[in-house]
């Protein structure tokens, strides 16, 4: 077990909304939690820890996927593809949050075997985290038949999601929203669909039917990747309070379109940052830092807000001890830095002028999971360890 103390940091992005930048430059870890955060004057009361020079880059919490579709294990049948949760962790992202596990070949499509997919992929991603990934997995997806006492047993066995409304046989408000009932009160979070058809076999999800089903979060508000009309955004977002999410695998005037009035209805703390993937669109080790740099360019929200999304935001939502750097919290962290040629100062800075931040370390509980990523562009600066 990893005791660890980052110093000589320049710049800690919280993932707080409300107060996306923290004062301090150093972070001490003990026993994968965050145990202190101050000045370097930290360091002599831990001389005994593992220590890294964070050499003036930046550190925020570890990024969280609220939007990813996985099988078992770190391969996707549907892009045939191996080892892209491991890839999206060099991009930073050290929690995901599975939105159903359609893809799995021969998936059951009975209320027992939705059930038992959703305890084994729940299980198996619990028991054996890909490259250190902390994967919410085992999102029941609403098929007819499921019962209130169902949703009862899973709980019992740990399963705490509902994949996306739309992926199964249940699509309709009048279907779902007793089954959306008797999820929340076992303490389920509930995703829906949100938009037109996206592969063959979806259907086109409204903001009227969201809003008479009433889940946890909408998904994909900005398409997946098909977007609903501007109104339709609207409506959602001046008629309910729900937590929307934007996706990599959208329509990105979309994404904007939702950032920008977020941002000046002062709501960012509804905005969630996912992938959707893999998907038709592909697999998106970068995604996540993709959405960060495009809201935060070209809309009206700011690097450190843009991360918060991504981090602070998701975990206040689904309920998780990850991203947000706080005494207490889990010690997940990204060291970046603004990436070598780029106009920005700092990796806040790059964001902000679109540019990928160079992934220098991503920590997972107090532990070393990379040095310098092999997806993002080198950072201009790198950690002494």
């Amino acid at each position: 077990m990893s005791n660890l103390i980052i110093t000589n940091i320049g710049t800690i992005v919280s993932g707080k909304i409300e107060k996306p930048i923290l004062k301090g430059n150093t972070i001490v870890i003990k026993d994968k939690k965050i145990v202190a955060i101050g000045g370097s004057e930290l360091v002599k009361d831990y001389k005994d820890f593992k220590m890294i020079d964070a050499n003036g880059t930046t550190v925020t919490p570890g990024l969280i996927d609220s939007h990813v579709h996985p099988v078992i294990g770190d391969f996707t049948p549907r892009q045939n593809t191996l080892n892209f949760i491991e890839s999206s962790m060099h991009g930073g992202v050290t929690t995901m949050i599975s939105a159903g596990e359609p893809h799995t070949p021969g998936r059951p499509k009975d209320p027992a075997g939705v059930k038992a997919l959703a305890v084994l992929a729940s299980k198996c991603f619990y028991n054996k985290r890909p490259a250190g990934v902390k994967m919410h997995a085992g999102a029941l997806i609403l098929e007819p038949g499921l019962t209130e006492q169902d949703f009862a047993e899973l709980k019992e066995l740990g399963v705490w999601l509902v994949g996306e409304i739309g992926l199964g046989g249940v699509k309709k408000p009048e279907d779902a929203a007793p089954m959306v009932r008797w999820a929340k009160s076992y303490g389920f979070k509930v995703m829906m669909h949100c938009g037109g058809t996206s592969i063959p076999g979806s259907s086109t999800v409204t903001a009227d039917d969201v809003i008479k089903t009433d889940p946890t979060v909408v998904n994909h508000i900005n398409g997946g990747p098909t977007a609903i009309p501007p109104e339709e955004i609207d409506r959602l977002i001046d008629e309910t309070d729900l937590p929307v999410e934007i996706v990599q695998c959208g329509n990105p005037k979309a994404a904007h379109h939702v950032a920008d009035k977020l941002k000046t209805k002062d709501q960012l703390n509804r905005l969630l940052i996912g992938n959707d993937s893999p998907s038709g669109t592909g697999i998106i080790p970068l995604g996540i830092l993709r959405s960060i740099c495009q809201i935060s360019s070209v809309s009206k929200v700011s690097g450190a807000e843009a991360l918060a999304c991504a981090t602070g935001n998701t975990a206040r939502v689904f309920g998780l001890q990850v991203g947000i750097i706080e005494e207490g919290k889990e010690a997940d962290l990204v060291i970046m830095d603004t990436p070598l040629g780029s106009i920005g100062k700092d990796a806040v800075g790059a964001i902000e002028a679109g540019d990928i931040p160079g992934v220098a370390t991503v920590i997972i509980d107090g532990e070393i999971m990379c040095k310098k990523s092999r997806n993002t562009p080198p950072a201009t600066r790198n950690p002494i360890y």
